[in-house]
């Protein structure tokens, strides 16, 4: 089976080295409390968490996965108790609003244990998950007395949260959607309709589940603009507040899938289920934006935990593996053969996996970093220029985190060579429950038109340059540092390149969408290398400095990783801007017929 020991120690270079997490309370006051001291003991207990609690499940989750009976779900046998102990130590309340029952930390540091918990276990975690997205739509848009009724419990985890979108015929197109809804005398409404793909839509581990819900109003308008949100849950609240009468919404089945099979992924049937409106009336897409933003970034940590996992359950076979002499001559010469760690194709694969695994890891913090500035910082101003850094880059996130699981796990797979595709190492559980990381929350072909067709054009450019600036600035400032010209020269020109592509995807779009459609997806990852070359110049940058408290060879590693990132990182994306720059002719030019 994969090892898996959370990585705290490259958590917290990220958390303190790079993004200076003391920092935050000074600038933040609802973060006073959240001290470095603390952080790395809340830190620490969820590593233990993971790693015995949820790790141990991992495989036998996925051999067994859930079970259906005539509408009622059943997960596989240790989950129950699991979860009970997690809202018991108050995993489900650690970014919430202390209003509310939550702890009020920042969710930067929920972005690192959502990291180790999908390390450990990407189904279990797919159950608080969808809670949290649940939680943010209701306390961004809900009513006061809605907030009131339903964050206590999703907060202290007794109830959990699903969000209801996709529908048969209807998936990134949500103004095809058919619900309907029908309004009672008492002011809620009566919902008719049926909803697929809908995770922990059923299940055994909470007492109530509450669920967001698109429909349509009798006179709404056509398409997305006719969209309502409402919250409709499983049992329907008492007087007291707890869970009374059954709602009319039952789950029809469960879908049989390729991975992440401990998650309850299911169709649910809602047959005149009592309802409440959330927010406006024909509003629901600006509220279904806060679950599906939410959601994307989690994701993107989804594709950073596998990616981790299957590092290291590669690295730790290919030490133990042994196979054929090195190249050099044997470097174990009292066994009968080396360990393929010697070779360089099995080096190659790891340094790629951890090369890109850490640089995601510091781009995706910095994002939840930002995330906390945009909701809490005193200054409107500050908060805005984050909101619109993390709005830029959260496509970036989920498409190249998810990306880089899928593909880290594949190489995982490789390293261990058959036993890879057997069942019982679960190195290839890793690739199939990483596959749908590419797919939900909007598939990563979605992600890179939402980043050139929405975020780039946002403010004519407004968005961009919360990226962009500081990446010219930092080059510029680094330039002048000699050790660091190997690392900011491949950086310089790889975002020279990302300019010059933004600048053309700008002008094609006008042109001819078709242009800039087909070319989005090669400058989303272009995008993304830059961003992850940028991080990478800031961690070595500060592992050069402390190369002389280097007792255990930390900071010198990351050098080398660095080495080998930037080695990759101009040819790479000299590659991409060429085939970017193409255009689409080659892609549009046949009929749809022809095909």
């Amino acid at each position: 089976m994969p090892a898996y020991k959370a990585p705290l120690r490259d958590i917290q270079f990220v958390l303190t080295e790079v993004l200076q997490l003391e920092n935050l309370p000074q600038q933040i006051p609802d973060f006073v409390e959240a001290t470095p001291d603390l952080v790395a003991t809340i830190l620490e207990e969820a590593a233990k968490f993971c790693e015995n609690e949820l790790q141990p499940l991992n495989h036998s989750g996925d051999e067994e996965g859930c079970h259906f009976d005539k509408g009622t779900v059943t997960t596989p046998k240790g989950f129950k108790e699991a979860y009970a102990k997690f809202i018991e130590a108050g995993w489900t309340g650690l970014p919430c609003d202390p209003d509310y029952g939550g702890q009020g930390l920042p969710k930067l540091v929920n972005f690192a244990v959502e990291e180790m918990i999908c390390s450990a276990n990407l189904s279990f975690g797919m159950y608080p998950g969808l809670s949290n997205g649940n939680y943010n739509a209701i306390h961004a848009h809900g009513s006061d007395a809605q907030k009131a009724l339903y964050l206590p419990k999703l907060v202290d985890g007794t109830w959990t949260g699903t969000m209801c979108l996709t529908e048969p015929h209807c998936g990134t197109d949500l103004g095809l959607c058919k619900t309907r809804a029908e309004a009672n005398a008492d002011g809620s409404y009566k919902l008719y309709g049926t909803k697929i793909f809908i995770s922990a839509g059923e299940h055994d581990l909470t007492e109530n589940i509450v669920h967001l819900v698109l429909a349509r109003l009798p006179d709404a308008p056509a398409g997305i603009r006719g969209i309502s949100l409402f919250v409709c849950p499983k049992f329907l609240p008492d007087a007291e507040g707890k869970p009374g009468a059954r709602n009319p919404v039952a789950c029809g089945s469960i879908e049989k899938k390729m991975g992440i099979k401990a998650s309850s992924t299911c169709v649910m049937n809602f047959d005149g289920a009592q309802a409440w409106l959330v927010g406006r009336p024909h509003k629901g897409m600006s509220a279904m934006f806060t679950m599906m933003n939410t959601a994307r970034l989690a994701v993107g940590m989804q594709g950073l935990g596998i990616a981790e996992a299957a590092y290291q359950g590669a690295v730790t076979y290919a030490r133990d593996r042994l196979q054929m002499r090195a190249l050099t001559g044997a470097k174990s010469p009292e066994k009968p053969a080396d360990p393929i760690i010697v070779h360089p194709d099995v080096r190659r694969m790891l340094l790629t996996m951890r090369a890109f695994t850490e640089g995601c890891r510091a781009l995706s913090y910095w994002v939840g970093r930002e995330l906390d500035v945009s909701l809490h910082h005193p200054d409107p101003e500050k908060r805005q220029e984050a909101d619109d850094l993390v709005a830029l880059l959260t496509p970036i996130v989920k498409a190249f985190l998810t990306d880089h699981g899928f593909n880290a796990a594949n190489l995982g797979v490789q390293i261990y060579g058959g036993h890879g595709y057997i069942r019982e190492w679960g190195m290839e559980q890793l690739v199939r429950d990483a596959r749908i990381t590419q797919i939900y929350e909007g598939t990563n072909g979605i992600q890179a038109l939402d980043l050139v067709g929405r975020k780039l054009p946002t403010g004519t450019g407004r968005l961009a340059r919360r990226f962009f600036h500081p990446v010219s600035d930092y080059i510029e400032q680094a330039s002048e540092k000699p050790e660091m010209a190997e690392f900011v020269l491949p950086l310089a020109k790889a975002f020279a390149k990302l300019q010059q592509a933004t600048a053309w995807i700008a002008q094609a779009g006008l042109a001819n969408p078709n242009e800039a459609g087909a070319a989005a997806t090669d400058y989303q990852r272009l995008f993304a290398l830059v961003a992850l070359g940028y991080m990478w110049c800031r961690m070595v940058e500060i592992a050069l400095a402390k190369s002389g408290e280097d007792s255990d060879g930390f900071y010198a590693a990351k050098v080398m990783t660095a080495r080998f990132y930037f080695a990759r990182l101009l040819p790479e994306s000299n590659s991409l801007f060429t085939t970017l720059m193409a255009g689409s002719d080659s892609l549009m030019a046949m009929s749809a017929e022809a095909f």
